[in-house]
């Protein structure tokens, strides 16, 4: 058989097989499509980075620059306190926020009652589906000076003040009010797993007398720990990519010195000073920080024998 009659046989196979199975084929190739429109293709304007980008002569008619924006960024005198302040919110919020889904799941697990297990699932996961906007709007009456139910518990105990005015008080308010709107959601996917385990290591355990503490030390997280361990490096990946809505409402004049990261500072330079191309820049060092995370994370991950994404 040449080379032409084997071309025809392939042909003719994967004919057969659209002609099959078009349905599943369409089912797939909708987000697929949507993933090269919307992810892939504007990939391509990265490359903005490395030119001094002229609105009349386009990304691709501009002159290059070369990494003369990377240097500006680096050299610039917000440079120090922008990646200080992203990296602070983000292991603040990864080592505070990451294992309290895992502790609010482990204790729903034990929980005796079906009815308090429903309720409490329930409550905690209600917060999630409030917007940032509306959170914002929450935050900013609960602690307003004059008016806010929580300002005025909190200056029963000597903490008084426009708390959204004080740089030191912006990055727990802003880490505990995450913790509230996602854990319940999160906890969600350990309590998943948690359903997976086998029951008769519980039963087996029981026998040999062990404790509920022993259970869920050696039975419960043993058993989740390949969750956490994905959930972790998928954290891990928005380190550097904190929030930009929740950040840019609670900021002010005020606490601007610790509220003021990379990706607002990004939508200042580029949507507000139109300058495209260093924000650009701003954007794809943020990226790549991410993107070294994540294959340095799941890299340990493997070493440790937990497995990884890959």
């Amino acid at each position: 058989m040449d080379n032409r009659q084997k071309k025809s046989s392939v042909v003719i196979r994967i004919r057969k097989e659209l002609k099959k199975n078009w349905q599943l084929y369409v089912i797939i190739g909708l987000p697929l499509l949507y993933l090269i429109t919307f992810q892939f293709v504007p990939l391509l304007g990265n490359v903005m980075a490395f030119k001094n980008y002229r609105i009349k002569e386009g990304i691709w008619g501009s002159p290059w620059a070369g990494f003369k924006y990377f240097e500006q960024f680096f050299n610039s005198p917000q440079f120090k306190s922008i990646l200080s302040n992203t990296l602070l919110l983000s292991f603040g919020q990864l080592i505070l926020g990451f294992p309290l889904p895992i502790i609010l799941a482990l204790a729903l697990n034990e929980a005796l009652s079906p009815k308090f297990k429903k309720v409490v699932q329930t409550v905690s996961f209600a917060p999630y589906f409030i917007s940032v906007v509306v959170m914002v709007s929450l935050v900013n009456l609960l602690l307003d000076p004059h008016v806010g139910l929580l300002a005025h518990w909190l200056s029963k105990i000597g903490i008084e003040g426009n708390l959204l005015g004080m740089p030191s008080a912006f990055r727990p308010i802003y880490i505990l009010s995450g913790i509230w709107q996602t854990t319940g959601y999160s906890a969600i996917i350990y309590i998943a797993a948690l359903s997976s385990i086998d029951p008769s290591l519980y039963e087996a355990a029981s026998v040999d007398g062990a404790t509920r503490f022993q259970r869920i030390l050696h039975i419960n997280i043993p058993g989740i720990l390949p969750t956490i361990v994905v959930m972790l490096i998928l954290e891990s990946g928005k380190i550097m990519n904190i929030g930009f809505e929740k950040v840019f409402l609670l900021q002010n004049d005020m606490n601007m010195i610790s509220s003021e990261i990379i990706s607002t500072y990004v939508y200042k330079i580029g949507m507000v000073k139109a300058q495209y191309s260093f924000s650009t820049a701003i954007g794809l060092f943020n990226s790549a920080i991410n993107a070294t995370i994540v294959v340095i994370v799941n890299k340990i991950a493997r070493k440790v024998g937990e497995g990884g994404l890959w």
